[in-house]
């Protein structure tokens, strides 16, 4: 029986070891089509540039149903918000997760065609909105006056890139009691974030599971410590 293994034996020490290593650049334009629903409440009767309130809704809220990215947001509390404000709320298809270069492109598409303070745009967003808040904010700090994150998971590009919030007006809200995203996401993220940005403010409220974005949206202190922000030009 041993002897029928030899010729495979044989024909292993006969392959030659030595192997090409290439060197060498991938240049090469890589076109994409940007596709994506959403909702822009945006103010009639105003005159000049208004601010605008990015929302990114959380996982429940994907698919085809574009009222459905007015639950739980500031859509609900628009009444609280003192001065005229355009708010965009883009829908996540169902099955994925936030492609924050989707809502870059969007946000500047709607820069383009509408009357928006590029001083005054704020990025909110919870649970899985949330992560792509801090996803799009580390990537375009440049681009947000104010920046809250709601319930939200974090991953470690995010701390690994924490300096990219420095100089960003920061809030990040949990529920104590969250059992879907647990409130260590947002303790071992501030951890990292208040050496960098100690303006930065972690609010937790004790007493909330996952539906602190009750509490969060419901309070006008969020709308005017936002609204309160510019960025520098």
């Amino acid at each position: 029986m041993k002897l029928k293994h030899i010729p495979f034996l044989l024909l292993l020490f006969s392959l030659p070891l030595n192997a090409q290593e290439i060197k060498a650049e991938l240049n090469k334009e890589i076109k994409r089509t940007e596709k994506i629903s959403y909702i822009l409440d945006y103010p009639q009767k105003t005159k000049g540039n208004v601010p605008l309130i990015v929302f990114l809704h959380g996982s429940g809220e994907r698919g085809n149903d574009l009222e459905a990215v007015k639950a739980h947001s500031p859509f609900t509390y628009k009444n609280l918000i003192k001065e005229p404000v355009a708010i965009l709320a883009p829908q996540c298809p169902a099955g994925s997760w936030w492609d924050t270069v989707t809502i870059y492109n969007l946000i500047k598409e709607i820069q383009k065609k509408y009357k928006i303070d590029v001083s005054r745009i704020y990025l909110t967003g919870l649970s899985m909105g949330g992560w792509g808040t801090l996803k799009l904010a580390m990537e375009h700090p440049e681009m947000f006056a104010a920046v809250a994150s709601v319930c939200a998971p974090t991953d470690q590009v995010m701390t690994a890139n924490i300096d990219q919030f420095k100089n960003l007006n920061m809030k990040i809200f949990h529920g104590g009691m969250d059992d879907v995203v647990l409130p260590e996401n947002a303790f071992k993220f501030y951890q990292k974030l208040h050496p960098v940005n100690p303006t930065a403010e972690l609010i937790v409220f004790p007493n909330d599971n996952h539906n602190s974005w009750d509490s969060a949206y419901s309070d006008p202190k969020l709308y005017e410590w936002m609204l309160s922000k510019k960025k520098e030009k």
